[in-house]
């Protein structure tokens, strides 16, 4: 991650936004939550920490966004961010169930993605990065789940109009995804996972990263530029 300089960069990068058009806001490092106005939208990043932790700027985190996506503020969780938005909405997070889900990964979108602005047009099926322990176990209440894995029911949901969140990391090169891999390559093998495999499998994820864009694109449009 110092190498490939962390999760904003490669957001932005991947969201296609030049330097200017974001403002980065670390909550954790004791960044102050800005003020809503001006913004098109909001993404929300992954962590190391963790939603159930309830650690004091992750709670502060949810209540700013609980307040802006009942104003109407397009967001967009990922990782963490995904978990953290549920959380905010009242939906419920823990630990997955079946363990650790690593690598590139097969999503299955349920039909009606196909009428969801960031997913319609989309393979049916089509591969991703992840990486998680914990993930969301109940969707907030009123939110539509969009994607499943072999190993997570809510992938993907969307809540409102304008507010959603992708376990996923639409961000992620297959560069970052086997960096991911080698990092936690202790982990897997007391898990009885050979990261060599996983690596080996890691492949591009296009489909993934054009729900990225699709967000800031539609951002933007409900924002008028």
């Amino acid at each position: 991650m110092r190498r490939h300089r962390g999760f904003p960069h490669w957001i932005r990068v991947a969201a296609g936004l030049a330097a200017d058009e974001a403002v980065v806001v670390n909550v954790e490092g004791g960044d102050a939550l800005p003020a809503r106005e001006g913004f098109a939208g909001t993404i929300i990043t992954g962590s190391a920490a963790m939603v159930t932790e309830r650690r004091d700027w992750s709670e502060r985190s949810a209540q700013w966004l609980r307040d802006a996506a009942q104003e109407g503020m397009p967001l967009f969780g990922i990782c963490y961010g995904h978990q953290l938005l549920a959380h905010a909405l009242g939906g419920e997070v823990g630990v997955n169930p079946t363990g650790r889900e690593m690598g590139t990964i097969d999503l299955e979108l349920h039909p009606h993605a196909d009428e969801d602005p960031l997913f319609k047009g989309l393979p049916s099926q089509f591969a991703a990065q992840a990486t998680h322990l914990q993930t969301v176990l109940r969707a907030p209440e009123g939110a539509t789940v969009l994607a499943r894995s072999n190993q997570d029911d809510c992938h993907a949901f969307r809540w409102g109009e304008r507010a959603w969140g992708v376990q996923f990391h639409p961000e992620f090169s297959a560069t970052h995804m086997r960096g991911y891999v080698h990092a936690r390559r202790d982990a897997l093998h007391g898990e009885g996972r050979c990261a060599k495999s996983l690596a080996r499998a890691v492949s591009a994820t296009p489909h993934a990263r054009r729900v990225l864009r699709r967000f800031v694109r539609h951002a933007r449009g409900l924002h008028g530029h």
